[in-house]
């Protein structure tokens, strides 16, 4: 048989191959965690940075009377080495509760003595470039932000009832428009329609805030212009209390809830929904004991949402029990010892996988961990930010098939890139790879096998506008030549990505 068919055959084996990889459920890749100058440490909100690595935000805590914490953040690199960690504090109160990555630095949200606080850090050092903070009153804070055009949204809470609660602090929304230094521009109350104001995104020109309503009884999403007016608001829940913690945007414009419900429940579980960009519901679900203790002591408490590539989301959790009268051990553990809890749902609702994590899939004896948020890695995994009472990093694989990321392969990203098929393909020694860049940018540009997992990485620098061509002989890391299959070329440029399939015959 010639080569020409034996190339066909290859072809449709491999592809038959596909969904096999596309089903299965995530591995391990590795976990470190980091504490501040305070005796214990939590994190919030952690995101994956455009250099490939990872950053944390939260406090860490001084237990002496009075107790006192620091506004705490750490930055790791691609396998989880600490490049710095930073802590800023005023007073005794200080909360780090999100941040987001800006061209030329980080962009905390948080508190610094009760009063809401904006904080951008360099990308090098975690040295402050700016340091801004506003009362709006009471004990107040920021608790999430989004880019804009000209400036920054800022969302969070006034007037809290239970000052020193991280999460539920019982206060009043409200909404701050700030230019690219953190000073703001305008301010407006959204008390009237929003408790605790807890994450803001924004899609086609418009802008979404979710939260807890008043005494948290529902999840709350508005829609408002990108001036502040309010366009409609509406709540999801039932006859219980639901606590919103988490949302989601994907590029379709479709939105994601997440948290937890007592609604219908043996005691808390998670709760997560999906909504059209008009705020109907697609599809709720509530899940939860995912180590099959008796559901009437387990807590399942959800911090964290990411869409995913198909339609559907991932939800991280923590799921324990916290009653001195009750304790069981099984197989999978004991209900007094704390997990993390990883739900995947489809673009239906439907589980494709639910897993939990511990200290004694590290080969560690087990403490409590639980899962306070998730981001999505461009290799096709995950890093978890775990409450361990330090800052865990938890590197997850195989958490949304990347096979599925190959979708309009030959759309222009506008102002950044354009990735073109690899020549030739299927390739035997050597394969070129093209990509065409609009502007000056840090680029990245990896392989990956079926299983998401990164063979090499061909291109890690700043890059001129232009044409740039590179090669690559179906070599790892390690200098050895891979076996033939389908493997995946990855481009991420400014926190855009891009992947295109090609295939190495031996």
């Amino acid at each position: 048989m010639d080569f020409f068919h034996l190339r066909k055959i290859f072809i449709k084996a491999v592809y038959l191959m596909i969904p096999i990889f596309a089903l299965s459920e995530p591995g391990f890749d590795w976990f470190v965690s980091y504490n501040g100058t305070g005796e214990e440490s939590m994190g919030h909100f952690i995101i994956e940075c455009e250099d490939g690595g990872f950053l944390q935000v939260g406090e860490t805590y001084f237990f002496t009377e009075p107790i006192t914490t620091k506004l705490y953040v750490v930055k790791i690199d691609i396998n989880g080495e600490k490049i710095w960690d930073k802590e800023i504090n005023i007073g005794g109160h200080n909360l780090g509760n999100s941040v987001i990555e800006a061209v030329d630095g980080y962009i905390i949200f948080g508190a610094l003595n009760e009063n809401s606080s904006i904080i951008k850090l360099s990308k090098s050092d975690g040295s402050i470039i700016f340091n801004k903070s506003y009362d709006y009153g009471g004990t107040d804070a920021f608790e999430n932000g989004v880019l804009v055009s000209g400036g920054i949204v800022a969302v969070g809470y006034y007037n809290a009832q239970d000052a020193y609660n991280t999460f539920y602090t019982e206060g009043l929304g409200h909404i701050a428009f700030l230019n690219n230094q953190g000073e703001q521009v305008s301010n407006k109350d959204l008390g009237s329609y929003i408790s605790q104001a807890y994450r803001v995104k924004t899609y086609g020109n418009h802008i979404y805030v979710s939260g807890l309503t008043q005494d948290a009884l529902d999840f709350k999403l508005m829609k408002l212009s990108l001036d502040g007016e309010v366009i409609w608001h509406y709540e999801y829940g039932g006859g219980g209390a639901e606590h919103c913690f988490a949302m989601d945007i994907n590029e379709q414009g479709e939105i994601f809830l997440a948290g937890h419900t007592t609604s219908g429940t043996d005691n808390w579980d998670v709760y997560t929904i999906k909504l059209n960009i008009n705020g109907d519901m697609v599809w709720e679900q509530k899940n939860g004991n995912p180590r099959g203790f008796d559901p009437q002591y387990i807590h399942d408490e959800a911090w964290g949402i990411k869409a995913t590539n198909d339609g559907g989301c991932v939800t991280v959790a923590g799921t324990g029990d916290e009653y001195d009268n009750y304790s069981e051990c099984n197989t999978s553990g004991c209900s007094d010892i704390w997990n993390a809890y990883l739900i995947k749902y489809d673009q239906d609702g439907v589980i494709s996988w639910e897993s939990t994590y511990s200290p004694s899939d590290i080969g560690e004896e087990d403490y409590d961990w639980a899962g306070e948020d998730v981001a999505l890695t461009s290799d096709g995994g995950a890093v978890i930010a775990i409450d361990n009472g330090q800052f865990g990093f938890l590197k997850l694989n195989n958490i949304t098939n990347i096979v599925s990321i190959i979708e309009n392969q030959d759309k222009l990203y506008p102002y950044q890139f354009r990735l073109k098929q690899n020549y030739p393909n299927p390739f035997n020694s050597k394969t070129i790879i093209k990509f065409d860049l609009l502007e000056t940018a840090h680029t990245i540009l990896n392989i990956y096998d079926l299983e998401g997992k990164r063979v090499i990485t061909l291109v890690e620098q700043t890059l001129n506008p232009g044409t740039h061509s590179f090669s690559w002989d179906g070599i790892n890391f390690n200098n050895h030549k891979i076996s033939s299959g389908v493997y995946f070329y990855y481009i991420k440029i400014k926190g855009l990505t891009q992947a295109k399939k090609m295939i190495l015959l031996n």
